[in-house]
């Protein structure tokens, strides 16, 4: 499976979702992260205020910030290579990116070929 790494600005934590305002797209994208992980992606996320070195190290990531400047960040690489810069992903390009699948997975409860019966959606007896 392939690697994402995202370089985040200086945050006052990990995820940037600390506080009481926090930042609506910072709080999305820790969801599409966590919902990744879940799936199986391989994600590293670094903070420059926490992590520096981690900056300062990856040649690619240096160079970027030579040319940009912090205000490129967030810097989101794919095995290695800039995928995308100064806003974070939606979570159909995580998807896409690291070949995961978005829709929800559909059950079928039919037995035969002329059965086109399924389960209801919320179970026995319950209302959608």
């Amino acid at each position: 499976m392939k690697t994402l790494q995202i370089f985040d600005p200086a945050m006052c934590c990990n995820t940037g979702v600390c506080g009481v305002d926090a930042d609506q797209q910072l709080v999305s994208f820790a969801a599409d992260i966590d919902w990744a992980k879940k799936q199986g992606a391989q994600i590293e996320r670094f903070n420059l205020a926490q992590q520096p070195m981690a900056f300062a190290e990856n040649a690619v990531v240096k160079s970027f910030l030579e040319r940009s400047g912090q205000e490129g960040l967030p810097l989101i690489l794919l095995d290695g290579e800039i995928a995308l810069t100064n806003r974070y992903p939606r979570r159909a390009e995580l998807a896409r990116w690291l070949g995961l699948s978005i829709l929800p997975v559909s059950v079928s409860t039919s037995t035969s070929a002329n059965s086109t019966a399924s389960a209801p959606c919320c179970g026995e007896g319950q209302s959608c």
